[in-house]
């Protein structure tokens, strides 16, 4: 038996002096107000894929690992942990003395029937469980030891361990209380314990004195769910408001915020992109050269230096720079009206056809740019009309249930920052966000890297798989935005995180 130590005896002492993900020294009063843009609706691990969920979760749930701001993977309800059996087993020895926040033990059988249940009937009604079916079972050596036997190496477990479906729930719990109640009432080993939750208003919590890596410095933390951005804004000028999440606030409200000497902007590269994908099934968009001379009729540069101000780069692809698999070569299709114009006669399209974009009705600095490009459209001789929805509407049955117009919103966060989990997820057959396209050799491409453990040859293949994206013509990709948060300064030591998942042990405030 071949066994490969992932963590040396120093880098694991290494990671485990920071393994209090970076978790206070003794606990303060203090409470922070956060404005989030969406209530998730569940705080159930296995039924979101939202960045909403996670920016408040993280603070609820730990995973077996833990990955920071810095995107690094430490140890988080694992200590440690080793491949076995060529990659085909991974062995994780768990941390002692654990406690859920309701007084339950995490221990081996706490893991065992997290990933049961997300690879079971119940995960199989959310957008979770995909991620993990890499994973076969779970088998418990003992009560703080257990072995991952998969049924194929995935490159990229260990990151989806350290979030979303592999955050561990407490066993007896939904047991006894049952899913819907868990669904409101979330119960986990993270830093801060849930006191209230009020559907569409907001999140309360305090500080859990027992965390295993210590308490935080905050005594309590709220999450207001505030959908408009204007009122966001507002209320963080208030002071009622103390942090503003992506991607609420407006480009042109960042000017009124840097202004006023109580506020500041923080900013970090993230790896959300936002795009418009195309219906491929129905209407003039399945033609992929009616699909190409929309692209080539926006003028994207303008958009994000006059709207965006500058706080945002170009893609080719739905990934941003720091997502492995990232293509350079790769150039965003150029602004092109003439040749828009000749794509579109030769498919036939005659001047005065119309496109429906569907948009998330909250997102006011989106709605900007695709009134931009709406105005683009009609000087190719397209005439659009932007459908607003609101967003829970949107992701969970206008888009899943394959009922949009020729285009609409997809903004990703691509949390793993590898190209396999937008990808998969986009252009699979299946998949939730796939409810039009259907092609063998996209499939086969997506299968194979899952498969290959090599990085520079899976590299290879997801370049090749975003160029083949790109010559299908499946979205019109807009730009890899920045981070930006809005931030009351009397908040000490907070770290921007990139994919928004908030972990706020180490913040204080005056």
């Amino acid at each position: 038996m071949r066994l490969k130590t992932i963590f040396s005896n120093l880098a694991l002492a290494t990671a485990l002096s920071a393994v209090a993900l970076s978790a206070a020294p003794a606990f303060a009063a203090g409470k922070m107000t956060v404005s989030s843009p969406q209530d998730p609706g569940s705080w159930d691990p296995i039924d979101t894929f939202l960045v909403n969920w996670a920016s408040v979760a993280t603070n609820i749930y730990d995973g077996l690992v833990y990955r920071g701001p810095d995107l690094k993977i430490v140890p988080a309800l694992a200590t440690s942990w080793e491949e076995l059996d060529e990659g085909k087993r991974i062995r994780f020895h768990l941390r002692e003395n654990v406690k859920f926040h309701n007084g339950e033990d995490f221990n081996a059988e706490a893991v065992k029937f997290t990933f049961e249940r997300l690879l079971g009937e119940e995960g199989g009604k959310g957008p979770q469980r995909s991620n993990y079916v890499a994973i076969d079972k779970v088998e418990v050596i003992d009560d703080k030891t257990v072995d991952f036997h998969l049924k194929d190496t995935d490159p990229v477990l260990m990151t989806k361990l350290a979030g979303y479906g592999a955050m561990i729930v407490p066993p007896k719990y939904i047991q006894e209380k049952g899913d819907d109640f868990f669904n409101a009432n979330p119960v986990g080993t993270g830093p801060f314990k849930v006191t209230s939750y009020k559907p569409k208003v907001g999140i309360q919590m305090e500080a859990f004195a027992d965390h295993w890596g210590g308490a935080p410095k905050l005594s309590e933390l709220e999450y207001r769910f505030i959908t408009e951005p204007s009122t966001a804004v507002a209320e963080l000028q208030a002071g009622r408001v103390d942090l503003v999440i992506p991607p609420t606030i407006p480009i042109s409200m960042i000017p009124t915020i840097q202004s006023d000497p109580k506020l500041d902007i923080v900013t970090t590269a993230g790896p959300t992109v936002y795009s418009l994908r195309y219906n491929t099934r129905d209407g003039i968009t399945a033609d992929p050269r009616v699909r190409k001379a929309l692209i080539l009729g926006v003028d994207r540069d303008t958009i994000i230096q006059s709207i965006l101000g500058g706080q945002a780069e170009p893609i080719a692809s739905l990934q941003g720079s720091l997502s492995f698999g990232f293509d350079p070569e790769l150039k965003p299709l150029p602004y092109d009206p003439e040749a828009a114009k000749k794509l579109l006669a030769e498919a036939g399209v005659k001047p005065g056809a119309t496109v429906q974009i569907d948009i998330r009705g909250n997102d006011a600095t989106l709605n900007e740019v695709v009134q931009a490009i709406s105005s683009y459209l009609q000087m190719i001789g397209i005439t659009a009309t932007i459908k607003p929805y609101e967003t829970n509407v949107l992701l969970n049955d206008i888009i899943p249930q394959g009922k949009t117009g020729a285009m609409f919103q997809q903004s990703w966060g691509g949390w793993t920052f590898d190209y396999d989990n937008t990808a998969y997820s986009m252009y699979h057959t299946g998949e939730k966000w796939n409810p039009y396209d259907d092609d063998p050799k996209m499939n086969e491409m997506l299968e194979s890297q899952r498969a290959i453990t090599d990085r520079a040859k899976r590299e290879i293949i997801l370049k090749d798989i975003a160029k083949y994206a790109a010559e299908r013509a499946l979205e019109m990709p807009l730009y890899n935005l920045k981070a930006i948060y809005g931030i009351n300064k009397r908040v000490k030591d907070f770290v921007p995180a990139p994919d928004s998942r908030l972990r706020l042990t180490a913040v204080s405030v005056d």
